[in-house]
């Protein structure tokens, strides 16, 4: 994909991870409806691409998302239900439906704003890391609406009943603290440590087997909302797929690592916060 031919989206290739950008900062990364076209078009080709191995999603300008360009998104195509359909389908297939099932890891990257319609796309990627100064608000309520397109339904995947109709009811905002407080995001890191963090993370993704990545990410994904007769299926269902597509000696090669050249140790996996990694250094140096 020319990806050079992009209006409203950077992509930027470090190795195998590719660090998208909505690309609007005068517009603090409001989403219009040519972002929600190249943002399809972006994902296909990433998803596509043996490449790369991890997708971030962030924005240009320090602003994660201003959530929905409310003139260019509703006002402006407000004459053209054709138009409006064609923009509401696009946007809903590439924060969520796409993006929640993407084929690699994902890792939202969230600095500066991210309000209203951005949540989606937040909550939709595996990880979020955020900075602890970002600004988080659903800010709808205040001026008599609720949260658009999807959000109030997939907040409810990612937060508690109380905690989702607080930011809901109030539309207050909150910190990058907060919102890892309350499990919106998995980190809140200081700012000039975020792209770091975000990298070493992409790293870490990237280590594991990719078919057996995707598939317990979409078994995740799925199972929690069926009845647990309908998931044992379903997980078995998986389990089949993964065999066929990692091959019949995968399985086995994975228990023989495990039980007989011992080459893996659970406790090795660790997912370390940048305040243990400072301290182990600290310890290494004193």
């Amino acid at each position: 994909m020319p990806y050079e031919k992009l209006t409203t989206v950077e992509v930027e290739r470090d190795g195998p991870v590719a660090w998208v950008f909505l690309n609007r900062p005068d517009k603090k990364n409001a989403m219009n409806p040519t972002l929600h076209r190249e943002m399809c078009d972006v994902l296909d080709a990433l998803e596509a691409d043996t490449g790369v191995g991890c997708v971030v999603l962030a924005g240009r300008g320090g602003a994660f998302s201003a959530g929905q360009d409310l003139k260019e998104f509703f006002r402006d195509l407000s004459g053209d239900p054709i138009a409006q359909k064609q923009a509401q389908r696009a946007a809903n297939e590439w924060r969520w439906h796409r993006l929640e099932v993407f084929d690699k890891p994902t890792i939202a990257m969230v600095e500066g704003v991210c309000i209203g319609g951005a949540f989606t796309q937040m909550i939709a990627c595996d990880f979020a890391i955020a900075a602890e100064d970002a600004t988080f608000c659903l800010s709808e309520i205040n001026w008599g609406q609720i949260p658009g397109g999807l959000v109030t339904r997939v907040l409810t995947e990612a937060l508690g009943y109380r905690d989702a109709l607080d930011l809901c009811l109030t539309g207050r905002k909150f910190d990058g603290v907060e919102a890892a407080r309350l499990r919106l995001v998995n980190e809140a890191v200081p700012l000039a440590d975020l792209r770091n963090r975000t990298r070493a993370l992409a790293e870490l993704l990237m280590a594991k087997d990719p078919e057996a990545y995707r598939a317990t990410k979409h078994a995740l994904r799925y199972v929690r909302n069926i009845p647990v007769r309908e998931a044992e299926d379903y997980l078995a269902a998986k389990i089949g797929e993964l065999r066929m597509r990692a091959g019949t000696g995968a399985q086995d090669s994975a228990i023989r690592k495990f039980v007989d050249e011992k080459s893996y140790r659970p406790a090795e996996a660790s997912y370390t916060s940048v305040e243990d990694t400072d301290t182990k250094e600290q310890d290494q140096t004193s």
